[in-house]
């Protein structure tokens, strides 16, 4: 029998070793489904870089955050090895484009051995149905997350001629052996609708199955729950453009009036801007904390894929490769007082040895603990939000209300400086002060190329960033050019969205062993 690889055991003590757990022994006792299930969400948290040579946080241990706000205009990639992912200088072999698409595909075969060997555990007594549809569900919950990241930097956005571009292989067949290696050599590339709408079914079966969990508890947040499954379902539908439908998932998350807290688990805002960034070790669990990967100094990836480690200034333990960009931090529409400024920024040392605005959102330089936040609450209120502003006639009361919920715990005058209907002249300004709002909210934690990507493909000129946007230069340094409110031009020229570099190249080793993977125009 195939061996079920890398399936993790580091969570689950058995007597057993893991290399020679099979795929007939390794659902053989209800102790043996856990262990392959969190295997599961093991490669979720961490993977090989650079041919294996080194443990990363691929694909959401921190990668996907860290790629995903290099790419965009908000951050500063102070070492030069970022500014491959910026420019897109990579190619069919750069070890990130490799990685991300080794380590995610790697994560959804695991989930789909888990998947088959849950359903034969239920058929043969080892679990209760209702246990081994569960353990389905999160699998299903993490194939639907992986795929729509890999849709995100490797094809073409969904409103980019409504899903008809090539999309990514759906992978939801477990290659165990070769026959199954043949089966896959025969499927092309879907159309990205196709991958949308395989998501959108997988994310109708986790939210029916998974748990409705708790709010602020550890295993609720670093295992998926129904509402992570519906603020996910948000976040795809939102890419599609689909803002009823956003609303309707987000209806099921939102009450029609603050206090907004969730009617499944009882998530909800902490009071004030770095509540989810404050536990001990990092282990953010908050009941802001929707759903989080998992690391902890029992199983830590390595300090060049750790957030504090890339993100961190120098001076207080971390690297200093990641710095704030004037270009977000000087907005005019960002508040001077605005309380996120101190409480999740500080003034520290880069690794080129200058002064930068650099995040402390992530705080655990010594171990690396710090869970790679996935889904917030804020970002359901935000994505609600935007779809109820998109969908009115005018401008949303519902939506200003929504924004404010996040906007204002960070005011230092809310009761003067929070939005009214008043606040905008349309509709049009109202959106994009929800699409900054997200900038701000989510700077630091990966959201931002997610945006940049279906805006550009909206292809909308009140919304559109047009392409990748001109940036400034990797290795800027120093205090002044940090100025609430001030000017900054951007050094680094824009890709436009017509540009072959707005999606990444398909790795060379998928296209030699898979001919009938048309490779990304350009590479």
């Amino acid at each position: 029998m195939a061996s079920v690889g890398g399936l993790s055991c580091k969570k689950v003590l058995d007597v057993q070793s893991y290399s020679s757990i099979t795929d007939a022994t390794a659902f053989a006792t209800a102790d043996r489904a856990l262990l392959a299930l969190n295997g599961v969400y093991d490669a979720a948290q961490s993977g090989g870089y650079n041919g294996g040579t080194e443990k990363r946080g691929y694909p959401f241990g921190s990668a996907n955050i860290e790629q995903e706000d290099v790419r965009g205009e908000d951050v500063i990639n102070v070492a030069a090895f970022y500014q491959a992912t910026y420019q897109v200088t990579h190619n069919p072999s750069s070890a990130n484009a490799v990685a991300l698409w080794d380590n995610t595909y790697g994560m959804i075969n695991k989930a789909n051995v888990a998947i088959e060997g849950f359903r034969n555990a239920a058929t043969s007594g080892v679990l209760t149905s209702a246990v081994a549809t569960q353990y389905e569900a999160e699998c299903r919950f993490l194939r639907a997350m992986g795929h729509h990241e890999l849709v995100v930097m490797y094809a073409r956005p969904y409103l980019d001629g409504n899903g008809s571009q090539l999309g990514v292989p759906y992978r939801d067949v477990a290659n165990t052996s070769g026959s199954a290696v043949e089966q896959l050599r025969t499927i092309p590339r879907p159309k990205v609708s196709e991958d949308y709408q395989k998501i959108l079914t997988d994310l109708d079966f986790a939210e029916a199955n998974l748990p409705t969990g708790t709010a602020g508890t550890a295993v609720n947040t670093y295992r998926a729950t129904k509402a992570a499954a519906i603020a996910l379902k948000m976040r795809v539908k939102l890419h599609m453009g689909d803002y009823a439908g956003v609303i309707l998932e987000g209806n099921k998350l939102v009450p029609a009036t603050a206090p907004y807290i969730s009617p499944i688990g009882g998530w909800t805002l902490t009071a004030t801007p770095d509540g989810p960034f404050n536990a001990t070790g990092g282990s953010n669990n908050s009941k802001e904390n929707i759903f989080s990967i998992k690391n902890d100094a029992n199983d830590a990836i390595s300090v060049n894929g750790s957030l504090a480690g890339q993100f961190g200034p120098a001076n207080l333990g971390g690297r200093g490769l990641v710095a704030i960009s004037p270009i977000i931090w000087n907005n005019s529409g960002w508040k001077c007082d605005d309380k996120r400024r101190t409480l999740l920024y500080t003034s520290g040392t880069n690794n080129i040895n200058g002064t930068s605005i650099m995040t402390i959102k992530y705080k655990d330089f010594t171990t690396k603990g710090d869970w790679a936040p996935q889904i917030r609450y804020a970002e359901v209120l935000l994505t609600l939000a935007e779809a109820e502003a998109r969908q009115a006639a005018g401008v949303s009361q519902r939506a200003v209300d929504l924004v404010n919920a996040v906007r204002n715990r960070a005011l230092a005058n809310p009761a003067t400086d929070a939005y009214t209907t008043a606040s905008f002249t349309d509709k049009v300004a109202l959106v994009k002060a929800i699409l900054l709002e997200r900038r701000i909210e989510f700077l630091a934690e990966g959201k931002r190329w997610g945006d940049i990507s279906r805006l550009s493909g909206e292809n909308n000129p009140n919304y559109s960033p047009g392409g990748v946007p001109a940036k400034a230069s990797n290795g800027t340094q120093g205090a002044s050019i940090y100025n609430c409110g001030g000017t900054f031009t951007p050094t680094q020229a824009a890709i436009p969205y017509s540009d072959y570099r707005f999606i990444w190249p398909i790795p060379a080793d998928e296209i030699t062993q898979n001919p009938i993977i048309v490779q990304n125009p350009g590479y």
